[in-house]
């Protein structure tokens, strides 16, 4: 699984509008959408870092567990629910040797940390962010350690991670394994790897910040170019899953561009939550499939434990559902009616539901919810609640029996 950080909508090759300056910018992760599927409606279950990943981790939405708002530094009462078991947890009892590389942001404290939580192995930083080049004093939680063993300063962080990835994959084992290649690229700051922006496809690109912003997802795009060629060196790419995503809507203030989607990360407009993301899976997956029915983070969990031939323990009261029927090109399931809920900051904050076509979004609970046809309309520029009385009625009622199920967040 292939993690990237506030990266634009339109800022990867195998999106449906890509962004012209980026367009030749990521052919290795542009080769996973062409030899599988790319998804056109794929979501995050929050539009900031912290509340995404726990989503994510545990296949449930992470509003019911109040993790709701993203962890402070330094913050040290809390983190991700110790009663959530983790896809690490899960996998791991399934049989699979599980790492991760990269960013966690689930949790400071001993309890929380990555090897508390079903990872067998850990590169990475604890914090949801840190300098890309070397640091003179790295706080405790921007240090990359290695488990709990903190690592000297030195190297580009994104090509320490790669490398990273690359020795897991590489190392000597009997059981098959789950690698989370967590990147922090591209948040800021925007420090790309020294002497890239000279490269005539990023010195043509106008304005510094977008410049630099691209810098960085170069330099992961290269990182996922290590990592799919150390799956063929060590004869495992054939039968290997492969994801590529983004934990949240790009951040357009470090220069992401998410258009044609409107808004960004911290939003519930799409351009905060709706994602790019590509997956490969030889002999399951059609090369160049296109799935347009919406899908979201939680759905990973019990897809990922049905490739391993596995299934949620009993209780789980997962969130998502198993998308390998959609992967085989069935498009008679359950995707393209559910509903998909998102909430921010409460049960005073902005809240939204996606069902089929349709989006309600309440930004103000003081005022009426806004509605989307998102077929016709996805960069939510028309409100037509007024003419769909109906549509509003159904997904404010389905909007309360979600809330009813959720915690206030459990840290500001």
């Amino acid at each position: 699984m292939l993690f990237a950080d506030d990266a634009g909508y339109s800022d990867f090759g195998f999106q449906p509008d890509t962004a012209e300056d980026m367009r030749s910018l990521t052919p290795h992760i542009d080769s996973i959408a062409a030899e599988g599927a790319a998804f056109r409606a794929f979501y995050m279950s929050a539009c900031v870092c912290s509340p995404s990943r726990a989503g994510l981790m545990t296949g449930r939405y992470q509003q019911r567990f109040g993790h709701e708002k993203n962890i402070p530094p330094g913050y040290m009462k809390g983190g991700m629910d110790l009663a959530e078991a983790t896809l690490a947890d899960r996998l791991g009892e399934a049989g699979y040797e599980t790492a991760l590389v990269g960013k966690w942001h689930l949790g400071y404290p001993d309890p929380y940390h990555p090897n508390e939580r079903g990872f067998d192995w850990f590169m990475g930083c604890l914090q949801g962010s840190r300098p890309y080049l070397e640091m003179e004093e790295p706080t405790p939680h921007r240090v990359l350690l290695r488990d709990r063993t903190p690592t000297p300063e030195g190297g580009y962080v994104t090509d320490r991670f790669g490398d990273a990835a690359v020795e897991f994959i590489e190392k000597e084992r009997e059981e098959p394994f789950f690698l989370f290649v967590s990147f922090t690229a591209p948040h800021g700051p925007l420090q790309p790897r020294p002497g890239d922006v000279e490269l005539p496809e990023l010195a043509s690109i106008e304005k510094k910040r977008r410049r630099n912003y691209a810098g960085l997802v170069k330099a992961m795009d290269d990182n996922v170019g290590k990592v799919l060629a150390a799956l063929d060196r060590a004869g495992v790419a054939g039968e290997t899953l492969v994801l590529f995503t983004n934990d949240n809507g790009g951040q357009t203030q470090t220069a992401a561009v998410n258009l044609p989607l409107r808004g960004r990360k911290g939003q519930l407009y799409e351009g905060g939550i709706r994602v790019p993301a590509a997956l490969r899976w030889p002999g399951v997956v059609a090369p160049g499939t296109v799935i347009e029915a919406p899908a979201i983070s939680l759905d990973l969990t019990p897809t990922f434990l049905a490739a391993a031939g596995s299934a949620p323990e009993p209780g789980a009261k997962l969130d998502g559902v198993d998308l390998t029927a959609a992967l085989r090109g069935d498009a008679s399931g359950p995707l393209a009616e559910r509903s998909l809920f998102w909430r921010r900051s409460g049960s005073a904050g902005p809240i939204a539901a996606r069902r089929g076509r349709w989006k309600l979004l309440l930004n103000d609970r003081s005022e009426s919810p806004e509605l989307f046809d998102l077929v016709a309309d996805v960069s939510e520029s028309s409100d037509v609640a007024a003419e769909h009385p109906a549509v509003v009625a159904e997904l404010m009622a389905e909007l309360r029996a979600y809330e009813a199920g959720l915690m206030e967040p459990l840290w500001p």
